[in-house]
Parts: C-alpha cells; sequence; structure tokens
C-alpha cells in the first residue's frame, strides 16, 4: 500500500520533463474539479504543482511521537553540553521539557518561542565548540523538530 502524501513530506518528482527526479517539500494537497489529488511542492524558490501519481514519497513528516522522542534524545545529550553558562545549563532542560509538554497541545506561539529559546543556546554553545560528538546526536533531532514546527503548525 502506498503511503498517502500529506503537506510537510518530501517526494521525489517521477515526471518527464523540466522536473523529472527532483526533489522537494510538500507546500499543499488540494483536489481538482474531477478528484484527481493535487500536491503543490517547493522546489527551490518556486512551488509546481503535480498529480500524486507523479510523485513518490522520499521522506514522511516527523509524527508527533518521533518528535517528543527527538526531544528526550536531546535531553539526554545536555548534560554533555560542557561550555554552557549556568543560566542556559538550568534554561535548556527546562525550555525543552516545555516545549515537550507543549507539542501535544499544538500551541504554536509557545512551541515556536520555546523552540527558538533552545535553537538560540545551542547556535551560541556550537560558535564555542562545534567539533563535540554531542552535536552528531543533537543536530539531526534538532532539525527533525524544526521540520515538525514548519510544518504542522
Amino acid at each position: 500500500m502506498k503511503d498517502k502524501i500529506e503537506k510537510g513530506d518530501i517526494v521525489v518528482i517521477n515526471k518527464s520533463g523540466k522536473y523529472d527526479n527532483q526533489v522537494g517539500e510538500v507546500s499543499g494537497v488540494d483536489y481538482n474539479i474531477f478528484f484527481v489529488k493535487i500536491v503543490i511542492v517547493k522546489l527551490g524558490n518556486q512551488e509546481e504543482t503535480f498529480e500524486e501519481k507523479d510523485l513518490q514519497l522520499k521522506t514522511k513528516k516527523p509524527s508527533l511521537e518521533e518528535v517528543v522522542a527527538s526531544i528526550d534524545k536531546i535531553l539526554g545529550q545536555v548534560e554533555q553540553v560542557t561550555n554552557l553558562p549556568i543560566k542556559e545549563k538550568i534554561e535548556l532542560p527546562n525550555r525543552l521539557k516545555y516545549l515537550k509538554l507543549d507539542i501535544p497541545k499544538l500551541d504554536k506561539q509557545l512551541i515556536k518561542k520555546n523552540f527558538d529559546v533552545i535553537d538560540e543556546i545551542f547556535a551560541a554553545t556550537r560558535k564555542a565548540d562545534s567539533s563535540a560528538s554531542f552535536w552528531q546526536e543533537i543536530d539531526p533531532n534538532l532539525e527533525k523538530i524544526s521540520w515538525w514546527i514548519r510544518t504542522s503548525l
């Protein structure tokens, strides 16, 4: 059974022509007058429309459960971040826990606010030490959370 293509998914275009084999992110789904599913795909700075049959699902948007699991993985790594100032040592785990509680409520403003603070703390920390091994666990999980926020709220 073929997975349904939804907003936020990453797809490969399987249609001969200009966009063949290009990868894009689904920015919207609609139906034409014949009830054929039309998918709007963001390709760089532009959007193009395709019928669902012309697309192949490459990566599903992360689920709520995957995002919560990503937060847990980051929480597990926070103790290894040694160059955090005292204030951020307390604030970062708290913000992550708040984010974990806010995500199931789908409160866009609260989620965005907490994620932005978390992202800022990690950005400042990365400048001080970008070679530490914990980034290999933190970065993909941060990206997964960011992807979910961008496409789900």
